[in-house]
């Protein structure tokens, strides 16, 4: 037998596992430099072979485990492997393997991998020749230089010692002392012997006296038996009682605690309805008060309208009259402007006949004057002229003179021609320009006509508009309303949930979020929360069932969560658990075939690429009936069972269950959160239309009034060209009749010149028959017969001048008056007539008015939808404040109904108090009558039947 190999792991030196090569069966050597291991491998063999290292103390033990860099070594084994092909070890087996293990409080053998005991294995090296009484199979370090240098009488004793004699002489010095005990012992015998037959004498006195006793004593103990049992059974039933009692005061009073419950729950729900209720009412009555202020304005704007219809229409009503009346008085005045116009016709025409009638006497009178001074000039020439060349000379100087004065008035003439005609073209050109004025008055009007339509069909679409946008303000308040209310419900529920979330796991959560966006992180799908849905009814057992993996965050890898797992250790951002969806494996589960029974899986509801995660968490457990069945599917099919309840029964057999609150389910505010969350996107979305369209909206309105502005300066623009029009006719008239009347005057003068032209060149024309003639102082008997005729002829032509002069001149004066009166006077007021009348513009009034009507029927409709929404909110401030007392009178009724319960519970808790003290009582009185029966002992059989 040899060793043939050594196996060591944790001792000393050794931290990892260390086999040696097979040793030889002969010699075998060991070397190594300093350092190296050399000891520690010889104190590993002894460690299992000698005694060296038997009894350990706790320092020991650590010394000999390794120390050093790296996780500290907990526990270490030394093996030796035995060649035992020659059987010294009394075990059939060629090789035998011995392991001794050590560890910080125990150590333990091992033979072949069976655990021995430490004297079995001392046993087996004795028979193999490993005795301790003969150590020196093994020779320490140093124990060769020590032998050398011994004394004579120590190496004797060491050659005894290693030749086995000392185990002799040690067995003899133990026999004799044995033998002097065996002495020893022999008279304390003697002496016991002698005591008890002493004592067996006495015994045999007290034996009769124990048999009275026992007599006696049996039926003491089996009267006190009757007594106790009599005790025992009325306690165990007065026990019984309070039990009954007590169950059926817990009963009572976990009814009551679920009412108590219930009435809190109401009073809560009450207390957070009336919340609402009162913050419904303060909300109504801002609206109730911008609604009134609305109503106030839109009343003042109405009475302000109905005052501008009223005004319109007494105006249209007082133009009409006035239209009435100008057209009356013009009818009149045209008919006075008609008479007039004819008197004036018949009394120019008269006028003019006097005027050439005047102008044919004047002229008869020239014609004869001349022919009288003619006559009395030659009948004096010879008186006044030496001779006929003296009297040509003077009348060709008269003639000269004539000629100038002639060609002057022909100067005249022509200069008055051309101003009569500049006169005649002025008036043409004004006429003209009256037409011209005239024809674009009328295009004017009806392009005025034209652009006050284009106003009232913008004002109707701005209407409209502005009505639209009424009804989108509306519909923006209510949905803003909406979403603060949602928005305070999401957060009251994250609120809710931080508080059912664990801290350490809830600032993970909320780390990993933050990380997750600050180092845009793909491949976070988020925690078994955020990804479930599932029906209310199965939240108790999803929530039960997952317990603390609904924080679990899924992710694609571990790489991911290694990542985020680095970046939450350096922050110290708590705590998460993440389920990576590459190392998830889901073993087949097979469901029972079972009504009763349904795979919580399949009441889930979650994304495809989530599956293996809540595979996992919930992919082991069915949600059953009722408890029975969660028992029986856990015992048969090896699945988690539970109820919808969260009784819960584990595939080892463990039951929990019991009372859970559904108030706080996560689960329920997670739908809050999400449900509000797309509630709340969706409105936004709808919000953000409404402020889209009421951009839209106000930028038509906005383009509309613009243009509506514009319109309105266009059309002022159109009036002032208009009256510009207007004024440059009347003006033009003006000119017209000025020039009309300044024609005339030349025209007058024209004629005088003319008149005067022809006296002259018949003056120049006598002058010129007279010379040559001859120089005579008397006149021919034709002469005197012409020159007597001539002055009757003259005197009576002017009588006849005279007349006719008088009466052209009150023609005249009637003909000036007539003019005056129509130029004057009926002209202008028929001009002022017209004026009225055209000033008076029906359409535009009518137009106006309408305009102002519809915006009266428009402030009417607004007046009373103001009005109607405030009845709305009226109506629904008194149906809410009613409401409110009625919530009060119930918060009241729950208040008092919490207070009974309260009171009852508490009535109830001091009567469970005094059962239980009475059940203590009891119990004490139960233990104590089965102590004294327990006391009694061994009881006779008839003690049972007594």
């Amino acid at each position: 037998m040899y060793i043939k190999k050594v196996i060591i792991e944790g001792f000393k030196s050794y931290k990892e596992e260390v086999s040696t090569d097979p040793f030889s069966p002969k010699v075998n050597c060991v070397v190594g430099a300093n350092g190296s291991g050399k000891t520690n491998f010889f104190h590993a063999i002894r460690f299992v072979l000698s005694d060296l290292f038997q009894n350990l103390r706790s320092e020991d033990r650590h010394a000999l485990l390794h120390e050093g860099a790296g996780h500290q070594v907990v526990s270490a084994f030394v093996e030796i492997v035995f060649d035992n092909s020659d059987n010294r070890i009394p075990v059939d087996k060629e090789e035998v393997r011995l392991r001794r293990t050590i560890g910080l409080k125990k150590d333990e053998y091992f033979l072949d991998a069976k655990h021995v005991t430490k004297t079995e294995v001392m046993n087996l090296l004795e028979s193999a020749g490993f005795s301790r009484s003969n150590p020196y199979y093994v020779v320490q370090q140093g124990k060769i230089a020590s032998l050398t240098l011994m004394k004579d009488s120590e190496r004797l004793d060491l050659l005894k010692e290693i030749g086995g004699t000392r185990v002799y002489e040690e067995r003899r010095r133990e026999s004799l002392k044995i033998m002097q005990e065996t002495g020893n012992k022999r008279k304390q015998i003697d002496q016991v012997v002698h005591y008890l037959e002493e004592r067996l004498r006495e015994l045999d006195e007290e034996k009769e006296e124990l048999r009275k006793y026992q007599q006696l004593d049996k039926q003491r103990r089996s009267l006190e038996y009757t007594i106790f049992d009599k005790e025992l059974q009325v306690a165990r039933q007065n026990l019984n009682e309070v039990e009954e009692f007590r169950k059926k005061i817990s009963e009572n009073s976990t009814s009551m605690h679920n009412k108590a419950l219930d009435v809190h729950e109401k009073f809560k729900l009450v207390e957070k309805e009336l919340k609402v209720l009162t913050k419904d009412i303060q909300a109504l009555n801002k609206e109730k008060e911008v609604i009134e202020k609305k109503r106030t304005e839109a009343l003042k704007t109405h009475a302000q309208v109905e005052l501008d219809v009223k005004d319109l229409e007494l105006r249209i009503s007082a133009d009409a009259r006035t239209e009435e009346e100008a057209k009356s008085q013009l009818k009149n005045l045209l008919d006075e402007i008609t008479q007039s116009n004819s008197e004036l016709s018949r009394i120019r025409l008269l006028h003019e006949s006097k005027v050439a009638e005047e102008e044919k006497i004047t002229k008869g009178i020239m014609e004869r004057e001349k022919k009288l001074s003619v006559l009395y000039q030659k009948q004096g020439r010879a008186t006044q002229f030496e001779s006929k060349a003296d009297r040509d000379s003077w009348l060709q100087t008269e003639i000269d003179d004539l000629e100038r004065v002639c060609s002057s008035n022909e100067a005249q003439k022509r200069k008055l021609e051309e101003e009569s005609q500049q006169l005649k073209d002025e008036e043409s050109r004004l006429k003209t320009l009256i037409n011209n004025r005239e024809t674009e008055k009328e295009k004017l009007m009806m392009e005025i006509s034209v652009v006050q339509e284009r106003f009232d069909n913008l004002r109707k679409e701005r209407d409209k508009l502005q009505d639209t946008r009424k009804s989108l303000w509306k519909n923006e308040g209510e949905l803003s309303a909406e979403i603060d209310r949602l928005k305070s419900d999401r957060v009251k529920a994250l609120k809710s949930l931080d508080h059912a979330t664990p801290g350490d796991i809830r600032r993970g959560l909320s780390s990993v979020d933050r990380i997750v966006k600050d180092h845009k992180i793909k491949g976070v799908h988020g925690s078994i929360l955020q990804l479930i849905d599932c029906e209310e009814k199965f939240f108790t057992a999803v929530e039960v069932t997952a317990g603390n993996s609904l924080f679990h965050v899924v992710v694609d890898n571990d790489e991911i969560s290694t990542r985020i797992i680095r970046y939450l250790t350096a922050e110290k951002g708590g705590r998460v658990t993440f389920i990576p969806l590459s190392k998830v494996k889901v073993p087949h589960v097979t469901y029972p075939q079972n009504p009763d029974v349904v795979p919580l899986l399949k009441r889930l509801k979650f994304k495809t690429e989530d599956a293996l995660a809540f595979q996992q968490v919930f992919g082991r457990t069915v949600i059953c009936r009722d408890l029975d069945v969660a028992t029986t599917v856990a015992r048969g099919g090896g699945l988690d069972c539970i109820t919808l309840e969260g009784d819960q029964v584990n595939k080892k057999g463990g039951m929990t269950g019991g009372y859970y609150d559904f108030r706080r389910s996560k689960l329920k505010y997670m739908k809050v959160i999400k449900q509000n969350g797309v509630y709340i996107e969706t409105k936004s979305e709808e919000l953000n239309d409404i402020g889209n369209k009421l951009k839209e909206i106000d930028q038509k309105i906005t383009s509309l009034v613009s243009e509506q502005q514009k319109m309105d300066a266009y059309r002022l623009h159109l009036k002032s060209e208009l009256e510009q029009l207007k004024n440059d006719i009347a003006n033009a008239e003006k000119q017209k009749q000025t020039i009309i009347k300044a024609l005339e005057k030349k025209e007058k003068l024209l004629a005088n010149a003319k008149s005067q032209i022809a006296q002259i060149q018949l003056g120049i024309s006598a002058k010129k028959l007279e010379m040559g003639t001859e120089l005579v102082d008397q006149l021919t008997s034709e002469e005197r017969d012409l020159l007597s005729r001539l002055n009757p002829e003259i005197t009576d032509l002017k009588e006849k001048l005279l007349a006719c002069k008088a009466s052209r001149i009150d023609i005249e004066g009637r003909k000036e008056e007539l003019e005056t009166n129509l130029s004057e006077n009926l002209a202008r007021r028929k001009e002022e007539l017209e004026n009225l009348i055209s000033s008076i513009d029906f359409v535009t009034s009518n137009k106006e008015a309408d305009h102002k009507r519809q915006e009266l029927k428009s402030s009417k409709a607004n007046v009373d939808d103001w009005t109607r929404q405030l009845k709305e909110v009226v109506d629904n401030i008194e149906t809410l404040t009613n409401k409110i007392g009625d919530m009060k009178i119930t918060k009241e009724k729950l208040k008092a109904q919490e207070e009974n319960c309260a009171r009852t519970l508490q009535d109830e808790a001091k009567e469970l108090e005094q059962s239980l003290n009475k059940r203590n009582l009891f119990l004490s009185k139960q233990e104590e009558c089965m102590k004294k029966i327990r006391d009694l002992g061994s009881l006779p059989s008839d003690a049972f039947e007594t």
